[in-house]
């Protein structure tokens, strides 16, 4: 798995999932049971992945729907 973003913000992160199953992507989000340590404040970031096989055509569907600045590098 590739990480593409790290951010948690969970609009963000909705849409990027949604974007990747229309075009038929594996993706996760990882990090999700991280808020059991943090006490659900939203802190610590959340990484999205996806099968890195097709992580370059994953990037640039998430460039062409605005996602461009939250990318990792």
């Amino acid at each position: 798995m590739r990480e593409l973003i790290r951010t948690n913000d969970a609009v963000i992160l909705s849409f990027a999932e949604s974007l990747m199953k229309d075009a038929g992507i594996a993706c996760m989000i990882a990090d999700q049971s991280m808020s059991v340590l943090e006490g659900s404040l939203g802190l610590l970031p959340r990484r999205f992945l996806v099968e890195e096989a097709r992580g370059a055509e994953a990037r640039l569907i998430l460039v062409e729907a605005g996602l461009e600045s939250e990318l990792v590098a």
